[in-house]
């Protein structure tokens, strides 16, 4: 049984999919219930299941664990596979699905084919993670878009067809250049099998290529290929601008899987693909995204200032957020890549809570806008105190999560290119003045407004969504290690291998 875990986990969301789509009928409330419930034991049983994975996790085995291999089609392989980078974002998958559909018990419309689409998206994203297989991984990759491009487009706001279009071109077209690279990597290695491409020297002889020459060669083309995709999917700036209209046309759940999950597969990708597959490549391009993610922290934090809108902002809080994760992972070294994973789990916990958050008071007044805000605290205490918990996590607060991962990527950095790192330091500054505003606004001064004279405060069932949360947030703040212990091990290999590929003339760290 231990050797079906990875698939177990994968498919039973599949599974519960199929149920609703094949057994349940009608449109009444007891079906509705009974969508929600389905789901809702589902996804918790899937949590439940992959715990076992993660006691039984051995962090000092830097290999793959798990490993389930079987023939497939057109003589591919199905392989599934965990290591100490990919486990932790299974358990942030498994974790935060029955929370979010726990948050979509108000929802009304088309409730089987919401609850579907979940599910369907879990076993996607799930598969993300867990695939060890080039053509496996790609229809993980590619086939999350469809749910949550369905998400967005039925249940969104009122422009939720130019949202919905616009995440899926952004996010298919980047991808586009990946599966061309995937062919030229199974031309030149011949075979998909994960395992054996991150034991495959690619060339990284420089050539001419249109009159330009390009230095680190086939590595080079490929890294690039696979950063196109990758980039639009985190987001890195300046291919970040699907992801504000989305945040703001999807459903609150939608929100909250995009911002906690599917943005970390870009950065999942980085760490599988183009530091250990790609290292010179890496190692050339380098620079370009090392500034490239000072500059989104920056730009992202400024123009969140500016937003009127709550969701919007905290969108492109998670940009820039983001920038923090590319800059660690590209600066190659423990803190910088330790400090990136850890900063995409805890993002996982405080970005979902945050459009949880405004879901909350949105659900109420049927308005994102910061305006129609202000004086909460005196209805809403409850509210206001997990509201300034989860704002003060955003920026960094010591003893939150959110702290531990910025200052680990600040410290890997600052290790690599001081500039990088003093330009990137600015953004803590940044993010305290936009977090704090937008908290000042909706929360603290004179309740005025008529509208929110009669405001309830949270209800049991949505302070129960937070709790974990919460302790989450909190216990990572305090205790790391819970984290870098995992991952630690295998970083430490993705690190030494990393510069054991790198031919001494190449190697551009510096200091």
């Amino acid at each position: 049984m231990e050797n079906q875990l990875l698939s177990i986990i994968t498919f039973l969301p599949l599974v519960a999919a199929a149920i609703l789509a094949l057994f349940m009928r009608g449109d009444d409330a007891a079906a509705q219930n009974g969508a929600k419930w389905l789901a809702l034991f589902t996804t918790s049983a899937t949590f439940v299941i992959s715990l076992f994975i993660l006691f039984r996790f051995d962090p000092s085995n830097t290999g793959f664990q798990f490993v389930e291999e079987r023939p497939w089609i057109l003589g591919l392989s199905y392989k599934m596979g965990v290591d100490g980078i990919s486990v932790l974002f299974v358990m942030l998958t498994t974790f935060l699905m029955p929370l979010t559909i726990w948050s979509c018990w108000g929802v009304e419309k088309r409730v089987k084919e919401y609850m579907i689409a979940f599910l369907v998206l879990e076993t996607l994203m799930l598969g993300v993670f867990c695939a060890l297989d080039l053509v496996l991984f790609y229809l993980f990759f590619e086939a999350g878009l469809i749910p949550m491009f369905l998400i967005i487009g039925i249940w969104g706001g009122k422009d939720r067809i130019y949202a919905a279009f616009k995440f899926f071109l952004y996010t298919f077209l980047g991808s586009v250049l990946m599966l061309v690279a995937m062919i030229a990597m199974y031309l030149d290695a011949g075979t998909t099998d994960i395992v054996k491409l991150l034991a495959h020297d690619f060339g990284h002889e420089t050539f001419s290529l249109l009159g330009f020459q390009v230095v680190g060669g086939l590595q080079t083309m490929l890294f690039l290929a696979f950063f196109a995709s990758f980039a639009v999917k985190m987001p890195m700036w300046p291919v970040h601008t699907w992801l504000p209209d989305a945040h703001v046309q999807a459903p609150t759940a939608g929100s909250v899987i995009l911002a906690a999950v599917l943005l970390k597969m870009g950065g999942y990708g980085f760490l599988r693909f183009s530091l250990p597959m790609f290292p010179v490549g890496s190692d050339v391009m380098g620079p370009m995204v090392l500034w490239m993610s000072a500059i989104a922290i920056v730009y992202t934090s400024l123009v969140a200032l500016a937003q009127s809108d709550m969701k919007k902002l905290i969108a492109y809080s998670s940009v820039a957020h983001m920038g923090y994760v590319t800059m660690g992972i590209f600066a190659v070294n423990q803190q910088g890549v330790d400090g990136a994973i850890f900063q995409m789990i805890s993002h996982g916990f405080i970005s979902g809570a945050l459009f949880l958050a405004v879901g909350v008071i949105y659900d109420r007044m049927h308005t994102r806008e910061i305006d129609a805000y202000g004086g909460l605290v005196n209805r809403m205490p409850a509210y206001a105190l997990i509201f300034m918990f989860f704002t003060m996590a955003n920026v960094g607060l010591p003893g939150t999560s959110g702290f531990v991962g910025e200052f680990l990527t600040l410290v890997g950095i600052f290790q690599v290119n001081t500039w990088v790192a003093a330009v990137a330091t600015s953004g803590v500054i940044l993010s305290a003045s936009y977090a704090l505003w937008l908290y000042r606004r909706v929360v603290f001064g004179a309740l005025i407004k008529e509208a929110l004279k009669t405001i309830t405060d949270m209800t049991a069932r949505e302070k129960a969504i937070f709790s974990p949360l919460i302790v989450m947030t909190l216990v990572l703040g305090i205790y790391p290690s819970l984290v870098t212990d995992i991952i630690g091990p295998s970083v430490t290999a993705l690190i030494t291998d990393y510069h054991d590929a790198l031919p001494v003339s190449a190697a551009l760290v510096t200091n």
